[in-house]
């Protein structure tokens, strides 16, 4: 083979390597997803229909009192937290946004939720529904938990008035 023609092979081969790469993780880059919400398990976790699969997502940055976890009485407004989610998303579609990790050690997708232009995540903590929960690397929207959370407290909103 002629050495001139070896650039125009290296080059092939590069483009074939970067198609392969893009190919078979197109859907883990993906940075959001369009989620049917099928049931609400509790305050801060959801189950959801995506491209046909079911999916239990737990959103990130926020933690409402346990309603439904093994071994453990149900907490302060937890019920409250639970009913405030279902009546926001259940039976709707949301747009699910993921950070830097996209599961947890329980094979949960995590996520950002959004209903239209509402930000769920922060609803839940602004109502006083939820507290922050911050787990590195999955810290976008910390800071504005922090400062959600610091107003519900003071006005004494939701848990933090009964609890």
């Amino acid at each position: 083979m002629p050495v001139s023609r070896l650039p125009s092979l290296v080059s092939v081969a590069i483009l074939v390597i970067l198609v392969v790469v893009l190919v078979t993780t197109g859907d883990d880059e993906q940075t959001t997803s369009e989620a049917r919400i099928t049931r609400v398990v509790d305050g801060d976790t959801v189950e959801a229909s995506i491209d046909g699969r079911t999916e239990d997502v737990r959103y990130i940055g926020v933690d409402t009192p346990e309603s439904v976890k093994p071994d453990t009485p149900v907490q302060c407004y937890a019920l409250p937290a639970s009913h405030f989610n279902e009546r926001l998303v259940e039976g709707k579609t949301v747009r699910l946004e993921y950070d830097a990790e996209r599961r947890d050690v329980y094979g949960r997708l995590l996520a950002y939720v959004y209903l239209g232009d509402r930000f769920v995540n922060a609803e839940l903590v602004r109502r006083g529904f939820a507290r922050t929960l911050t787990i590195p690397p999955n810290t976008r929207f910390a800071d504005r938990f922090a400062r959600l959370e610091r107003d519900a407290s003071d006005d004494e909103r939701g848990l933090w008035g009964r609890c």
